[in-house]
């Protein structure tokens, strides 16, 4: 039993396996800015901070708005959800998300320091990106945006501007890498609207699901597993031949979690997928 706005409740409320999306990313980037000479330690820590809170914030606000619109019930299939479940109140949840949001946008103006003030604009986008995505006259993820956003902002952005405000330049290994980071973490939210898709027809929820249907999702999955890997065999250009090599082993656990589609578990297998190929290319990049 959760007790309500217990310490459980908000921590089930960040969904702890889904992390690695806001993780990972920075590693990739973190590990491009080493291999090119260019790490600076101290924006690679703000950088994991920031991205880690921003996607919590965007798990909080994910949690009250689906609460609001009626696509998360206390029936849904998979975790359950800490708004919906009555583990805490929706007030709760607006309040610390708006909080946090504050917060996460204080330490993000840190990063002017060490890529200029410019990007004030990227936090600006990633915020809106944080609340648009489920919230608002236009929720991104109601409309059949959701994977571009998660392409975007958990892919390119972080992987880029990680990468930026170490070395100070923003190149095609940064962008290929961003690109690859990316159709990984798709995944994630491919599985949950693959197991949420009668629900989300209800709620007129129009994920890419929803409005391609089954056999879609089903191929968009292993799709995004395998050109996430095509995109790292640049790196034989480069010769730095284990960022090449080493994706390649996330493929088998890649293709078993997509035989496996059907199943509630292959949404946990998909997070934990993200990590195998979060870690491969940044050792590769690293050897």
């Amino acid at each position: 039993m959760v007790r309500k706005n217990s310490f459980q409740a908000w921590l089930l409320a960040t969904r702890p396996k889904t992390l690695v999306a806001a993780a990972m990313p920075v590693l990739v980037g973190t590990a491009l800015a080493v291999r090119d000479g260019g790490f600076r330690w101290q924006a690679a820590v703000i950088c994991f901070v920031f991205a880690v809170v921003a996607q919590v914030i965007s798990n909080f606000a994910n949690d009250y708005f689906d609460y609001k619109k009626g696509a998360d019930t206390a029936e849904r299939l998979g975790p359950k959800r800490a708004v919906a479940e009555g583990w805490v109140s929706p007030r709760a949840m607006l309040r610390v998300t708006l909080a946090l949001l504050a917060a996460d946008m204080l330490l993000g103006l840190s990063l002017l320091f060490y890529g200029g003030w410019w990007l004030i604009a990227v936090g600006a986008a990633v915020a809106v990106f944080a609340l648009a995505y489920s919230g608002g006259r236009y929720p991104l993820a109601y409309h059949g945006w959701g994977d571009v956003c998660v392409f975007v902002f958990f892919g390119i952005v972080p992987v880029g501007f990680t990468y930026y405000v170490q070395a100070l330049q923003w190149t095609l290994p940064a962008t290929l890498c961003g690109a690859a980071m990316g159709l990984v973490i798709i995944n994630i939210l491919v599985a949950n609207n693959y197991r949420d898709r009668e629900q989300d027809k209800q709620a007129n929820k129009r994920t890419s699901i929803v409005i391609f249907g089954e056999k879609f999702g089903r191929y968009f999955y292993l799709f995004n597993g395998v050109f996430a890997v095509l995109c790292c065999q640049y790196f034989w250009y480069e010769k730095t031949v284990w960022a090449a090599v080493l994706p390649v082993i996330y493929l088998f656990f890649h293709i078993a979690a997509w035989r496996e589609i059907t199943k509630v578990s292959v949404l946990e297998k998909s997070a934990r997928n993200v990590l195998v190929f979060g870690i491969c290319l940044a050792a590769g990049l690293l050897l």
